[in-house]
């Protein structure tokens, strides 16, 4: 069995200011950094065998926050990254409303506009990272920091298979919530659990951000 800690990365410049980031690479906020910091610590008690990070800055600088705590080096892997979403990046949602007034019926991340990454790369990102995962690592423990929309298809897609686009994605994934997921060597999934952010109560203050997720 393949045990996968999905954490999404901390909040961004990006998620503070409401922009839609897809491919658009974005540094941590001063939040995202302190809410990476305090997810790190929440692994220190978890026995991992690999950590592979979307190779987005605002990925990769988290994974680097759980590493520290871990005798482990970061894996870039691209396959992690959020959903392509090419015209939509750099907007705000209003912004979007007024370009594209057609996604205010539609759901973003599969809206099909040119540009933007289509429902069969995402289909072949969720299979090839089952494929991966129990292959290289069928009896370990994963950490693998993604983004919120990747982490919700796949989700999505664990349930329902290559008809996943059909469904409404019920998944809120908020900055540094962490997703367990088990994986059998035949590819159907448990999961444990979503969205866990116990890590960020300090003291009773909650240091939670948007769960605007692209």
């Amino acid at each position: 069995m393949t045990t996968i800690y999905f954490i999404r990365h901390g909040q961004s410049e990006a998620n503070s200011k409401g922009i839609i980031q897809g491919h658009a690479d974005f540094p941590l906020s001063e939040l995202g950094m302190r809410q990476a910091e305090l997810a790190g610590k929440w692994f220190a008690n978890v026995e991992l065998d690999a950590i592979y990070a979307s190779d987005l800055g605002r990925a990769m600088v988290t994974a680097d926050h759980i590493a520290v705590h871990q005798d482990l080096k970061v894996q870039s892997w691209p396959r992690l990254r959020e959903v392509g979403l090419g015209p939509l990046e750099g907007k705000t949602r209003e912004e979007m409303a007024i370009d594209f007034p057609q996604l205010k019926a539609e759901a973003l991340l599969t809206s099909g506009i040119q540009g933007t990454e289509p429902v069969k790369n995402l289909t072949e990102r969720c299979a090839h990272l089952v494929e991966k995962m129990t292959r290289t690592h069928p009896d370990g423990s994963i950490a693998a920091v993604s983004h919120g929309g990747f982490i919700g298809i796949f989700l999505t897609y664990m349930i329902a298979g290559t008809d996943w686009y059909k469904m409404n994605r019920p998944f809120m994934i908020g900055n540094t919530g962490i997703t367990k997921v088990s994986l059998s060597q035949t590819g159907k999934a448990a999961i444990h659990y979503t969205n866990r952010t116990e890590h960020l109560d300090i003291e009773g203050n909650l240091l939670h951000s948007s769960t605007i997720a692209y």
